[in-house]
């Protein structure tokens, strides 16, 4: 991980970076429009990027939004392919999930893929009491 150098300071996230990586590279943020983006940013609990630690290039980046007492939805995991394989991912789920104020909240996520990584941080399907009304496009 000497690589790379995590922050939880929103204000340096590259903002164009981001709407290139999430409108073009990523099947769940497609629908969304660039101010979607925006204010889902502005507006998040907490964020974690992922940087270049020699050229300060912003190359992961994970977002989560929550009540702030005891529940919490991490959203928004991605990490350039130019960055893969070298367990990025892993470094800020745990610093999302664990190494902020949220370590002893429920988290919620969806996901097709990543199970695994997730499932290290204790991420299981839902049990009985979970419902959903998903969206209503």
């Amino acid at each position: 991980m000497n690589r790379y150098v995590l922050s939880t300071d929103k204000a340096r996230i590259d903002r164009d970076w981001l709407w290139a990586e999430l409108s073009t590279k990523v099947y769940w943020g497609r629908w969304r429009t660039r101010a979607d983006v925006e204010a889902q940013l502005d507006n998040a609990w907490r964020i974690v990027g992922a940087f270049d630690a020699q050229t300060g290039a912003m190359v992961g980046f994970a977002r989560s939004f929550s009540d702030g007492v005891a529940i919490a939805y991490l959203a928004d995991v991605y990490v350039h392919e130019s960055a893969r394989g070298q367990a990025l991912g892993k470094a800020m789920v745990a610093e999302m999930v664990d190494g902020g104020p949220g370590a002893n909240f429920r988290w919620m996520l969806h996901t097709t893929d990543a199970h695994g990584l997730y499932r290290q941080f204790g991420f299981e399907e839902p049990d009985a009491r979970y419902l959903e009304r998903r969206e209503q496009r």
